[in-house]
């Protein structure tokens, strides 16, 4: 376990070197999609992160936003996103990261979750049934257990009707909560509830590579996650993350 978490924070960082090294300079755009953008960089990124892992564990799998490598059906599946925040990034704000995690097989046993955020030069940590960290230090989920004292992050995922959706929940939200954020990086939002900087984080329409690493460090830190189908999108999941105290259990239902 120790190796597996040392290769991928060394993939972690050194694509976040990357990042940070084309922060800012024109970048080359694969594909503009409604609400999205798809940068070259993004490939690089993933290929960057696969050679790193499959150098180290030829027979392991990964499964990308950019596209799935290695021996299909391996026990080992790494689920990989290497931008979350494509748009900031692109967009020149400073708030996107990578962020890697690793289970076995296709289960929901969950080893490892990393995310670093290059621009601050912060990497969280965790493994299964152990500490999570920021930067080699213990953290925790906030103890606020009033949602008027919370503040939360709302996502807004790209269709029409995941948009409505997602109206339609931060309406039944920001008005109980002390304050609310659409920050742009599920990954991040996730870490940032795991350190007690955010409280809660709901989506309608979001992808596993977005969440993975994520739901294991806000778990491990006190939290809880709810993940459902999403009803709006065949393939999806919904996400309700909060930090165990405020009272967002069936959320989603």
């Amino acid at each position: 376990m120790d190796n597996f978490l040392d290769i991928a924070e060394q993939a972690a960082r050194k694509a976040g070197r990357l990042l940070r090294d084309h922060y800012g300079k024109d970048q080359e755009v694969d594909a503009f999609e409604d609400h999205d953008i798809k940068l070259h960089l993004d490939v690089r990124c993933q290929d960057l992160i696969t050679d790193i892992i499959l150098g180290s564990f030829p027979g392991h799998t990964i499964v990308g936003e950019e596209g799935n490598a290695g021996v299909e059906n391996s026990e080992f599946q790494w689920v990989v996103d290497p931008i979350d925040g494509t748009v900031n990034y692109f967009f020149g704000i400073p708030h996107f990261c990578v962020s890697i995690a690793l289970r076995r097989g296709t289960s929901d046993d969950w080893l490892l979750g990393v995310i670093y955020d290059p621009m601050m030069d912060e990497l969280w940590t965790v493994e299964a049934e152990g500490t999570p960290l920021l930067n080699g230090m213990p953290i925790k989920a906030s103890a606020r257990q009033e949602m008027a004292q919370a503040v939360v992050t709302v996502g807004f995922s790209k269709t029409k009707a995941s948009m409505a959706a997602g109206f339609e929940r931060y309406r039944e939200i920001a008005s109980q909560v002390r304050k609310s954020r659409m920050m742009g990086s599920a990954a991040l939002a996730m870490a940032y509830i795991a350190c007690g900087r955010l409280d809660a984080y709901i989506e309608e329409v979001i992808s596993l590579w977005d969440i993975a690493a994520g739901r294991m460090l806000v778990e491990a830190a006190g939290g809880h996650v709810e993940l459902v189908p999403s009803p709006i999108d065949p393939g999806k999941l919904s996400i309700c993350a909060w930090n165990g105290k405020l009272p967002l259990h069936g959320t989603l239902a």
